[in-house]
């Protein structure tokens, strides 16, 4: 069966981002690449002020869950963080767990629903954090 792993861009806060992200899920950051570490292409020199940037940063979440981001470069122009489209879905193993994980997402960011129970049976709630990511956190005791 597939596995399915985000990838999230950034504007130049990718690290400080996964630094938060393992601070709520625990697990490792298995791989930083900045740009300064790629082989330089003279068509397109770096610019000093991307080369500390992220090129890819993983973090590993469990057995097989993983997180992956990078900055994306200023030539690339910026990502609007209020155009985000998509929402990062978690689901945990309880209503306490799904708690935690929200209060800590959400801290500096905006709570859409708080968590509670639903219509159709999950507890669940929706937020967008600090980093303008947004999530949903899901307990179904199904």
């Amino acid at each position: 069966m597939a596995t399915l792993n985000p990838h999230i861009n950034f504007n130049g806060n990718a690290e400080e981002a996964f630094t938060f992200y393992k601070s709520v899920f625990g697990g490792e950051i298995t791989k930083i690449v900045r740009f300064k570490d790629l082989p330089g292409d003279p068509n397109h020199p770096l610019d000093a002020s991307e080369a500390n940037k992220i090129m890819q940063i993983t973090l590993s979440i469990g057995k097989d869950n993983f997180l992956m981001a990078n900055d994306v470069p200023a030539s690339m122009g910026p990502v609007n963080e209020n155009e985000n489209r998509s929402k990062i879905i978690v689901s945990v193993e309880s209503k306490d767990e799904a708690d935690q994980i929200f209060h800590q997402l959400s801290q500096g960011g905006a709570i859409e629903v708080p968590t509670g129970d639903s219509p159709w049976g999950s507890y669940f709630g929706m937020l967008r954090d600090k980093y303008g990511i947004e999530w949903i956190i899901d307990f179904s005791n199904s």
